[in-house]
């Protein structure tokens, strides 16, 4: 099979499937078999990534009940929350024109404040998606720019690196954050709220499924899996891997002509 664009490996399959069909003597290199695809792999994570996170909305509920104010039944008090996970501002909600237990639920509010760690998530996969775009585009318009530059693929390169540590970090950081977030919203709730007390029964009721949550934490160490493995090739093509043009003739035998 003989490809003769990298672009068309780029649309027809995926990063791993391309670089399998190329023939080692087909002399397709750098761009232009594998860079295409893989900012389309990019992108479509960092999206991923983002989208699962941004758009979270949720809800905690308790029941609550006083027999010796004569409220027999359960009755519900919601928490609605969701990003940036700032659960401190989330306060709780009695049902509509209901006074339960002659608490003010408005007053009680969830414990804590996760909004840095969601948010530096979410904006560095912003950020992740757009230089995707960006780079791209520059692959795709000025290819020949970009391998006659060595400055280029050599800031591509540091670009990359940082790029890898800072998914690392920003998806770690989330990942503690949530975990924090569902003890905050679990069961321990009830151990928070200063009106739950012998006279006032307060039980844990539900929250919400946080598997979208979960979703992009596997997204976030994906990317930093995906730009790990980029660094390399994008190490290929700067001058710490390939030599420039006169050290290459040097190193093919040739002499310098007779002067005089």
């Amino acid at each position: 099979m003989n490809f003769t664009s990298g672009k068309e490996i780029g649309i027809s399959m995926p990063v791993w499937k391309a670089i399998e069909e190329i023939p080692l003597n087909s002399g397709v290199t750098g761009p232009d078999f594998y860079f295409t695809s893989a900012w389309h792999h990019f992108k479509i994570a960092s999206i991923f990534a983002f989208a699962t996170c941004g758009g979270f909305k949720g809800r905690t509920e308790i029941q609550v009940s006083c027999p010796s104010k004569g409220v027999h039944d359960n009755k519900t008090i919601t928490a609605t929350f969701g990003y940036p996970f700032r659960l401190n501002q989330a306060s709780f909600q009695a049902p509509s024109g209901v006074n339960v237990c002659e608490v003010e639920w408005k007053r009680h509010v969830l414990i804590g404040d996760y909004s840095s760690s969601a948010q530096f998530y979410v904006t560095f996969a912003v950020f992740v998606f757009l230089y995707c775009m960006a780079t791209l585009l520059l692959y795709l318009g000025y290819t020949n720019l970009y391998r006659d530059s060595r400055k280029l693929p050599m800031a591509d390169f540091v670009v990359t690196l940082i790029a890898t540590f800072l998914w690392l970090v920003s998806t770690s950081a989330w990942a503690k954050a949530l975990t924090d977030i569902k003890i905050a919203t679990g069961h321990n709730i009830i151990q928070e709220l200063g009106s739950c007390n012998q006279i006032v029964l307060c039980y844990f009721g539900s929250v919400t499924s946080m598997g979208s949550l979960n979703v992009s934490v596997i997204f976030g160490f994906l990317n930093m899996i995906l730009w790990a493995g980029n660094a390399w090739f994008v190490y290929k093509e700067t001058s710490l891997h390939s030599p420039s043009t006169t050290s290459a003739s040097r190193g093919q035998g040739g002499s310098p002509p007779p002067s005089g």
